[in-house]
């Protein structure tokens, strides 16, 4: 009879998923903090904590790469890069990067996407078909809450509310993202996630082999380490 996973093996498996989440998030602080090293008077970097923070992410952590990207304990060399691009099926990507090496970057993900039916694309051919948006999910399965979220979300300033499969979206203009996410929890409300996206404006259904090669192409991205954030236009099913 075979025998499943050790614990051992479960347990770095975990180990190593959660180490990568904090390299990308101390990243974002990193990169945030050049702007400013005051949370209370930048808003991307408030965002990037708060998304630490939820992530069980120590203060001490937190505040060291603060002090990295600020200038305050030494110099930072990481660069921001936007990709576009299509996949299979024509289903339009945006990647966001972070790294001190572009050429490895940029061969990185093209390697990815070209293994997966897809190709890079120039600046513009695909942001069009998104809109950068406040997003706050939470779980409605619970009967009323879906109504609650709604009444409080729209009441603090959110743009929209969209529901399906048991779950709820509220939408914000990015100015307005955390004035409605302190709306929101001060009214009990817990967000699942919550952050400013790209979000596209339509969505394109995929299936059967497609949506199998998008969801490896997804999973291949995302393992990259200069990969921070993976956007696409397609439908997929839970």
């Amino acid at each position: 009879m075979g025998r499943g996973p050790s614990i051992e093996n479960r347990k770095n498996a975990e180990d190593a998923r959660r180490g990568k989440i904090f390299t990308k998030l101390i990243r974002e602080i990193t990169v945030a903090a050049r702007s400013g090293a005051d949370p209370a008077g930048n808003a991307r970097l408030r965002v990037a904590i708060d998304k630490a923070l939820s992530a069980n992410m120590s203060k001490d952590t937190i505040e060291r790469a603060v002090k990295r990207g600020s200038g305050a304990d030494g110099a930072d060399d990481m660069q921001e890069i936007r990709y576009e691009g299509y996949g299979p099926s024509g289903v339009a990507l945006i990647i966001d990067a972070m790294t001190d090496n572009l050429i490895r970057t940029v061969s990185d993900v093209r390697h990815a996407l070209s293994k997966h039916g897809g190709n890079l694309g120039t600046s513009g051919s695909v942001a069009f078909q998104f809109k950068r948006v406040g997003e706050l999910v939470f779980d409605t399965n619970a009967p009323g809450s879906e109504d609650a979220l709604l009444e409080v979300a729209l009441d603090a300033g959110a743009d929209d509310v969209q529901s399906a499969s048991g779950c709820s979206s509220v939408l914000t203009a990015p100015d307005a993202f955390e004035s409605v996410k302190k709306a929101l929890t001060a009214a009990g409300l817990q967000p699942l996630r919550a952050d400013v996206v790209m979000r596209p404006e339509n969505r394109v259904a995929v299936s059967g082999e497609a949506e199998e090669t998008l969801r490896d192409l997804l999973a291949w991205l995302e393992e990259l380490d200069d990969v921070q954030e993976v956007y696409h236009n397609a439908a997929l099913s839970d």
